[in-house]
């Protein structure tokens, strides 16, 4: 995984499709742009927060800066699987990522007790307070299967389709089943549209005429508000009953 990128600098708008509109828009994109080379994949992210979810209370209040860190691999990982360490940042609009490449069993070392095998990078730096001044543990598994497409003139407009998105908050583990909870119905395909500036013509007016409008979206945090608030308010009703 030599040359990958570690730094993004972005926007990023999200898009809630029925089936008929994903099937136009895709036909549109496939005139422009070209699928991604390694084609359907799982996607799997470990979400890291306080053991309150603070960051995400927070985050879904819809503030001019927020972040999140997360753990990410491609399938189901085993402990010397290469994943992604994330650091993802968001201020007024823009997406600021920062990642380090590790095998599964130290990036779980590392977000645990801030242990590295080698000095820490700049960017491993960051991730670390991060790390220590939240005080994370692992708060939630997201998985969906992606499709992607990409501009192959090098703009860095990127386009993912996510579907089968499901959730969990038991059994944190990358290298386990990647099974979870749907949070979508089955008919519905989250887009995100990844650009560095603009969208092209083509695109606004291709979104334009199927009526496709951004919608305010977060896997990690629909699940929140889906899941882990309501067994929140039960456990406080239960030691309030108590």
């Amino acid at each position: 995984m030599t040359g990958l990128q570690s730094i993004f600098q972005r926007t990023e708008k999200k898009y809630l499709l029925g089936p008929e509109q994903r099937r136009a828009l895709e036909e549109i994109v496939r005139g422009y742009m070209e699928p991604d080379e390694y084609g359907l994949q799982t996607i799997a992210n470990i979400y890291y927060d306080t053991p309150d979810c603070m960051l995400i209370r927070e985050s879904l209040e819809k503030p001019i800066y927020k972040e999140k860190l997360r753990i990410r691999s491609y399938g189901r990982a085993g402990s010397d699987s290469q994943v992604f360490v994330e650091l993802k940042k968001k201020f007024k609009g823009v997406v600021y990522k920062r990642r380090e490449v590790m095998s599964l069993k130290d990036a779980e070392i590392f977000l645990r007790a801030g242990i590295a095998r080698h000095p820490l990078s700049q960017i491993q730096k960051e991730i670390d307070w991060f790390r220590s001044f939240h005080d994370v543990i692992p708060r939630a598994f997201v998985a969906y299967e992606r499709e992607a497409y990409a501009d192959p003139c090098g703009s860095g407009l990127r386009l993912t389709f996510d579907t089968d998105i499901r959730c969990r908050d038991k059994d944190l583990r990358l290298s386990a089943p990647l099974e979870g909870s749907p949070i979508l119905p089955d008919d519905r395909t989250l887009m995100e549209v990844k650009a560095r500036g603009a969208l092209p013509l083509w695109l606004a007016a291709a979104l334009s005429s199927l009526n496709i409008y951004p919608v305010s979206f977060s896997k990690y945090g629909h699940y929140y508000q889906e899941v882990l608030s309501r067994e929140a308010t039960d456990k406080r009703r239960q030691v309030y009953v108590a």
